[in-house]
């Protein structure tokens, strides 16, 4: 703990953290919050769907292509156009009269395709701001802070939806993006840091192992905790507050997890072991519906999101170059937003057909899958026990003058 309160202390690491938490907050409200919106207007799960994977296809497109811009136009440009345009995407679902599903289809991919670009700008900042030996533990401290984003999110999402309107959920989703994407914009190591340009074509750094592995894994990973969300709210619906505690319990499990394993060695096994513990939470989980049995059960999946997540960072950073850590950011950070939408879309037109207990089968079958890929593809996982996890220095050729 004293190395996590010794971070906090290094200057600017405490309001970089909470700037970007607060203007990424709506990454986990907007999936649920569109998926209750859209069913209460159309009365079905998979006209929601529809509309969250639109959503996802712009995110898809839009990830490491606006990363790679902030290495041309800088930072703070690219940030301001894409949250101006995703801000009037996400008013136009919430405060328009009943439109129809493609019209909120259109809708849903304009917010995917100006998703702004924050997590790729803030991993890009945090090896600027700390020493080599302090890199790994941030990763860590920052993957259980950002389970607010994918679990907490969808506890105020749900609450508010259930208990107040939709579009008031959305609205709230919306409030955070515009506070919080001003707070980081004006950040002063926004403006500090600079992204050198990349080089190489766009896609090109899927092409290390490292990268693909964590953007596949950070898909699975999201995705079954997406469909887990989906499911609590269908189990429980709006008679009582047992969505709200299940979830707030699910992101307690994960905050653990995160401090209590943040600042173990990173071997090739690491990221497999961390995802075994999801799956095992989730496949019992699936074998019932009691309120206490699901808070227990997903307390045991909590523990593993978090370091999982802090892995995924680590090994990214550490097998890539500093140009080239934006674009690789984004790409991981599109595969998680990516399975937001698509796991709730899934669990969506599983709960149309089996009910609850069918989102529940999506998220074991995530989980399980994101399990298997990282045993099967150590090989790929860099092994960082004893290593820094800074990203590669970029360097060109110094020309000699012949003597």
């Amino acid at each position: 703990m004293n190395t996590y309160l010794s971070l906090l202390k290094t200057r600017g690491v405490a309001r970089i953290m909470s700037a970007q938490l607060l203007a990424r907050f709506p990454n986990g409200m907007l999936s649920l919050a569109f998926l209750l919106h859209i069913e209460r207007i159309s009365h079905s799960y998979g006209a929601a769907g529809l509309v969250l994977a639109a959503s996802s296809i712009g995110q898809a497109v839009s990830g490491p292509l606006t990363s790679r811009w902030m290495g041309i136009w800088g930072m703070r440009r690219v940030l301001i156009l894409t949250t101006t345009v995703c801000a009037v995407a996400i008013g136009t679902i919430a405060l328009a009269p009943a439109l129809p599903i493609p019209v909120y289809m259109v809708l849903g991919l304009i917010t995917g395709l100006s998703t702004p670009p924050v997590q790729p700008a803030v991993r890009t900042i945090y090896p600027k701001m700390v020493n080599s030996r302090q890199l790994t533990p941030l990763f860590s401290l920052d993957a259980s802070a950002q389970e607010v984003i994918w679990v907490a999110g969808p506890v105020i999402t749900t609450f508010i939806a259930i208990q107040i309107s939709t579009v008031l959920a959305i609205l709230v989703a919306l409030a955070f993006l515009i506070g919080g994407g001003i707070w980081f914009i004006a950040s002063p190591e926004v403006g500090r840091v600079r992204i050198p340009r990349s080089k190489r074509n766009l896609g090109v750094v899927l092409g290390k192992p490292a990268v693909l592995l964590a953007t596949v894994t950070g898909f699975l990973l999201i995705g079954a905790c997406s469909a887990i969300e989906a499911g609590v709210v269908a189990t429980f619906g709006d008679h009582g507050p047992e969505s709200g505690i299940v979830l707030a319990i699910f992101s307690v499990g994960s905050l653990i997890g995160g401090l209590a394993l943040g600042q173990l060695p990173i071997g090739p096994w690491a990221l497999a072991r961390r995802l075994f513990a999801v799956f095992v939470g989730m496949a019992l989980a699936a074998a019932s519906l009691n309120v206490w049995w699901l808070a227990a059960t997903l307390l045991v999946a909590g523990i593993g999101i978090a370091p999982a997540l802090a892995v995924m960072f680590a090994i990214v950073s550490a097998s890539v170059r500093f140009s080239e850590t934006a674009e690789a950011y984004g790409w991981v950070g599109t595969g998680q937003l990516i399975g937001a939408a698509l796991g709730s879309a899934a669990a969506g037109f599983l709960i149309d057909r089996f009910n609850a207990p069918g989102a529940f089968w999506v998220a074991m079958t995530f989980a399980g899958i994101g399990f298997i890929i990282p045993a099967i593809f150590r090989r790929a996982h860099p092994d960082l026990r004893g290593r820094d996890a800074s990203p590669i220095p970029d360097t060109e050729p110094i020309p000699v003058q012949p003597s």
